[in-house]
């Protein structure tokens, strides 16, 4: 099995604004000393969490970046791993980037997006001859204009993507981003086709099947988490369906098993952030199917990474080797 794992699609500088409290329309709040700035998106956060859980791993980016300054910031950062190639980045316009505010009491945050050059980013961008690989994730859909646009055919042409993709023997994964409004079962569906994995969180999840996860009180209603598994495996995903929550990882496997497997239990005042979280889940799922393993097994360390790139106020800073999660994993067990 060829282990080399692509990753697609969203390319953006994080800039982070520590805030005290989010305000209500027409109120203020005061952002605090700590502005920092980082790289973000599905490709730097799920490659870069790739990259450190496993540096012999082969990995490659594909995406767009401005010609600018943050551009050049966010090729130098992800150039600093060994093992991640960056050749087929391409660059023009002016580089997406998310004005992120995070607030330090509840630890939530909102994002500002301005989707500059990845709304772009295309098929035509890449050369599937020079791609031996063996796992291809694409995130996010809703973020990325150019492949979220109607195709005749497929759908949309992030679905072409996925299917150009399989036919090249390439397993599939997507994410989708958070947002509210009634795209996601216009947008979503058509790449499901074409996925073999599926990794998106409880909300995600709840918008693309019309079955909500959350009750009026944000309680997780748990009973309704198979029936969402299985409308998302009957939209076509092949392999596995999965739902990551603050309550732990969810899936249906190839034979519509349900695995669960319980989030880390984190001790008080450990969680230092949670921008990248999702990221750090779907990176730590998709490493072990790349490998060969189980649904468990991935819901495991997906867990694990998430619990991990917690203990970080950045996306990708808390990241650890393989070997240290699974320790991680078990130094907090229930």
């Amino acid at each position: 099995m060829n282990k080399k794992i692509c990753v697609a699609g969203n390319m953006l500088v994080d800039i982070l604004y520590p805030v005290t409290g989010l305000p209500g329309p027409g109120e203020l709040t005061s952002i605090e000393e700590g502005i920092s700035r980082a790289t973000g998106g599905a490709v730097c956060n799920v490659i870069g969490d790739l990259a450190l859980m496993d540096p012999s791993l082969p990995l490659m980016a594909l995406g767009r970046v401005g010609t600018d300054p943050e551009g050049d910031y966010i090729l130098e950062n992800l150039g600093s791993y060994a093992n991640v190639d960056l050749s087929m980045v391409r660059r023009e316009g002016k580089t997406s980037f998310t004005a992120v505010m995070a607030d330090t009491v509840s630890k939530e945050r909102t994002f500002f997006h301005y989707r500059g050059a990845n709304a772009k980013f295309c098929e035509e961008d890449i050369d599937w001859n020079k791609i031996d690989a063996g796992f291809l994730h694409a995130g996010y859909i809703l973020l990325l204009d150019t492949l979220d646009s109607e195709d005749a055919v497929y759908g949309t042409k992030m679905a072409r993507f996925l299917c150009h993709a399989q036919e090249r023997g390439i397993k599939t994964s997507l994410d989708v981003v958070s947002e509210a409004g009634d795209r996601f079962k216009r947008l979503v569906p058509p790449s499901l086709k074409y996925a073999d994995y599926c990794i998106i969180n409880e909300l995600e999840a709840g918008q693309v099947t019309g079955i909500p996860l959350r009750d009026g009180a944000e309680n997780l209603i748990r009973s309704n988490i198979p029936g969402v598994l299985e409308e998302i495996k009957k939209l076509g995903v092949s392999q596995w369906a999965v739902i990551h929550c603050p309550e732990g990882g969810f899936g249906f496997d190839n034979t519509m098993r349900l695995v669960e497997a319980p989030a880390v239990n984190l001790p008080p005042g450990y969680i230092k952030g949670k921008v990248g979280a999702g990221d750090a889940f779907c990176a730590g799922t998709i490493y072990v199917a790349s490998q060969g393993g189980s649904l468990a097994e991935g819901l495991e360390l997906g867990n694990a990474a998430a619990a991990a790139s917690l203990s970080m106020p950045g996306a990708t800073e808390g990241m650890l080797p393989v070997g240290e999660l699974r320790k991680l994993k078990e130094r907090f067990r229930h």
